[in-house]
């Protein structure tokens, strides 16, 4: 196994003089199958055309762009696994110090939209080379789109970034079928019709198009962005999915076309079967490689997709919520070579995806007939027809743990355990108290009032407690001491501060301190985010109260966090305009003390009531 070409040197070695495509990459190289760039590359190549990867290219001029020379067929480009915007910025819009998918995690390597910035830079060096562009950011933008850093809608990134096509989605099979028609001598504006893809087109002539509302409608009025966002929501899965179109002029038009077909379990097997070499390259070494690397080396991916359906998760806009699974014999292969890696401890960090505990589709007409367009599988209560089984994945879990060399097996992906509760049994849930959790589980409750939790589509609080005293009772009756960490999410839409309080009276009553606490993140793609912006569930047309300010915001996300120091003065602030004071005081039941309460423990108080400062005894 040999690293993909970075330069012309590595071309010349195997008597290449021109590449068909050029990958042009906001993140390190990286060759392991958790990194998009890699698997897109690895797939071309499978089918016998030349790809070179310019990765992190010095984006202030086009001359980077041309290190591998003028490409035979086009340049690919993505941003990385990424958006860029969210690489770079907090929810509060602060300058982030790090990145972990460049060498050293050292800031700065990528520019801002950098979909935008590369495409312009390859068209600079070969303009008459076509560009398309991949992954995550040019998939949740690929229509007109509510930007949070601009605070307005922005238009389809495939016209700000004047690229020829986008391949939304996991690109596997639109990739092969964009380089089969460009090699074909087909020009670039008439390849149209490939699912899985976003084109321009002059005028629609398929009666089958869904016509969204037009870009100027939208800025003109909210709600049309919610309705079109409605029927793209439901219209995400290949079984049912029809064309879509998008207005920006009299003679412009964006069309999304279908999506690709899932992959079926022997191509999604194939995929994970090709020649990584699981590394960064060789040329990361003197900055001390890759840290987004070191989460997923030892990890197994064992599926794809999730019907989770989590507001503010952009899984179903890319993924889509059809679940694909590899098999077992194909996920112990790639663990018995992790085995075999000088710096492997023993240790399998995960084997999941999205969701860990999903192996099947949710049900079994969803790969005929696509997922339900009027209800989700789990929301607000498991579908009837679920098919709630962990047999499968049980088998997966101690197959792997069973292989020699390995000591433990975690699972550290997300566990949906509303579908955990689902099961006719118990045996999940005792298994991975027994030998997958590495002393804390790591589960998402995302929050505790249910009216939040219902805008989030997530389960009720009372289903969540269910489980804790199910995880509890397991591992006492085991004599297994071991704990929970919740993930919680602060400022979601409909959340006000009065629900923060809650969350942190309950956080507060359960010794609950969080491991991670985020603030919601309006990023293209979700439901959620359609709310932030529009005010409206897109879904239902309800009103929803969208906490915006800055000040709302670090309110709520400081009272998750009511036990820090630096905090005080935010939660002090969110309990008097709660009128919740009665939690400022002593005890076990307060969030805070007063503010007149100050122990130093350097002061005493003198007979006379006045301050002193207590000194040290020198004498002997």
């Amino acid at each position: 196994m040999e690293f993909l070409p970075v330069s012309k040197e590595d071309m010349k070695k195997r008597g290449w003089d021109q590449l068909d495509f050029v990958y042009i990459s906001g993140d390190a190289y990286v060759d392991h199958p958790s990194f998009g760039h890699a698997v897109i590359c690895r797939t071309l190549e499978k089918y016998g055309y030349k790809v070179g990867i310019i990765a992190q290219p010095d984006f202030r001029s086009a001359e980077d762009f041309k290190r591998l020379g003028k490409p035979r067929l086009g340049f690919l480009v993505s941003a990385g696994n990424v958006d860029s915007m969210v690489n770079h910025y907090s929810v509060f819009k602060k300058r982030r110090k790090t990145d972990y998918y460049t060498p050293g995690g050292v800031a700065g390597k990528r520019p801002d939209r950098a979909c935008i910035v590369y495409t312009s830079r390859a068209k600079e060096a070969y303009k008459d080379v076509p560009v398309i562009l991949g992954g995550i950011e040019a998939s949740l933008r690929r229509l007109a789109h509510y930007d949070y850093w601009d605070n307005k809608l922005r238009r389809s990134i495939l016209l700000d970034s004047k690229a020829d096509i986008i391949s939304y989605g996991m690109g596997e099979r639109s990739i092969i079928e964009i380089a089969e028609a460009l090699d074909s001598g087909l020009e670039v504006r008439d390849i149209t019709w490939i699912r899985g893809t976003v084109v321009r087109k002059k005028f629609i002539d398929d009666e089958d198009t869904v016509i969204l509302p037009s870009f100027e409608e939208m800025k003109e009025d909210k709600l049309r962005f919610a309705e079109s966002f409605r029927i793209q929501y439901r219209n995400n899965e290949a079984p049912d999915a029809v064309p879509l179109a998008e207005q920006y002029d009299k003679n412009l038009y964006v069309v999304q076309n279908p999506p690709q077909p899932v992959l079926s379990r022997e191509e999604l097997d194939e995929v994970y079967a090709m020649p990584f070499t699981r590394e960064y390259h060789p040329m990361y070494e003197k900055e001390g490689g890759v840290p987004a690397l070191k989460e997923v080396k030892f990890s197994l991916t064992s599926v794809r997709g999730c019907f989770g359906g989590c507001a503010f998760c952009a899984l179903t806009y890319h993924q889509g919520r059809i679940v694909q699974s590899r098999s077992i014999e194909s996920i112990v292969a790639e663990a018995e070579e992790l085995v075999k890696k000088p710096d492997f401890k023993g240790y399998i960090n995960d084997v999941g995806g999205p969701t860990a505990n999903f192996r099947r589709p949710s049900c079994k007409k969803q790969l005929e007939k696509g997922t339900c367009k009027n209800r989700d599988c789990l929301h607000p209560v498991p579908c009837k027809n679920l098919d709630a089984d962990h047999k499968e994945y049980i088998e997966l879990l101690n197959r792997v743990k069973s292989i020699k060399g390995v000591k433990k097996v975690f699972v550290r992906s997300g566990v949906r355990f509303d579908y955990a509760l689902a099961d006719k049994n118990d045996d999940f849930i005792k298994q991975l108290c027994r030998y997958h959790v590495s002393g804390t589980l790591k589960v998402a409750p995302e929050h505790v009032s249910d009216h939040v939790l219902r805008l989030m589509r997530k389960p009720s609080n009372e289903v969540f407690q269910k489980f804790v005293k199910k995880y509890n009772d397991i591992n006492k009756k085991y004599d297994m001491d071991q704990y929970m960490i919740p993930y919680f999410i602060s400022s979601h839409p409909g959340s006000r501060l009065e629900d923060a309080v809650k969350l942190a009276e309950y956080l507060n009553k359960n010794r609950f301190v969080p491991d991670q606490v985020q603030d919601f993140y309006p990023t293209p793609g979700t439901l959620s985010t359609c709310m932030y912006y529009t005010g409206v569930d897109p879904l239902t047309g309800e009103k929803v109260y969208i906490p915006d300010s800055m000040e709302e915001k670090k309110m709520q996300r400081a009272l998750l966090h009511f036990n820090k120091p630096e905090n005080y003065d935010l939660v002090y602030k969110a309990l008097q305009k709660t009128k919740r004071t009665d939690l400022i005081g002593f005890g076990p039941d307060k969030l805070i003390k007063p503010r007149s309460f100050e122990k130093k423990d350097n002061v005493t108080r003198p007979a006379n009531g006045r301050k002193g400062t207590q000194k040290k005894d020198r004498r002997r």
